[in-house]
């Protein structure tokens, strides 16, 4: 990779076919499962968010394609994914085998359940500030006061792009802010 990948599309263009069209059939089942997840590059790699969080990454390599994070350690997942090579949270699937797609499935349905129980306790707790922003590291939020970027409406006047050059603001904090701006029938500027 010798520049970032702007996108998942070109994340996925940077591979040969063949692998292209197993990280494909990986975009697939996560869009299928969750079709109001947002799609970012995170860390690099293809990144999907719900909620304002993160619940599923995938990459390709040379050999093998990756899942994170899986439930390694959970007894629903833990005999089927010993088959498999990977970190606590990771799972390797090698391309010389045929990609176990009704696992992969399963791993996204589990980490979508995951991700709303998360997101209904969180609403349970009374927020501080009630606002999108209070999802923001600080310094995202204070790069988007110091420039007077305080409502939504204000947010959707700039581009991505005007937004990631604030200082302190990081790729991170798109998915999250589109998602708010998507919730309100905004978008950023294009």
């Amino acid at each position: 990779m010798n520049t970032a990948p702007m996108d998942v599309d070109q994340y996925i263009a940077q591979f040969p076919s063949e692998v292209q069209v197993i990280l494909q059939q990986i975009r697939a089942l996560i869009k299928q499962a969750a079709p109001d997840a947002v799609e970012s590059i995170s860390y690099g790699i293809p990144a999907y968010y719900l909620n304002g969080r993160q619940f599923i990454y995938f990459a390709g390599y040379k050999k093998h394609v990756s899942l994170y994070p899986v439930p390694r350690q959970h007894e629903a997942f833990e005999q089927v994914l010993s088959e498999y090579k990977g970190g606590r949270g990771t799972a390797q699937f090698p391309l010389s085998k045929p990609l176990p797609l009704d696992l992969i499935a399963e791993i996204v349905k589990f980490r979508i359940q995951e991700n709303q129980e998360k997101a209904t306790k969180k609403k349970a707790a009374p927020k501080p500030s009630g606002d999108c922003f209070s999802l923001l590291a600080a310094p995202a939020r204070r790069a988007l006061a110091n420039h007077g970027i305080t409502t939504l409406p204000q947010l959707a006047s700039l581009t991505e792009k005007e937004v990631l050059a604030l200082h302190g603001m990081g790729k991170s904090s798109l998915p999250k802010l589109r998602e708010a701006l998507i919730g309100q029938g905004l978008d950023f500027r294009k």
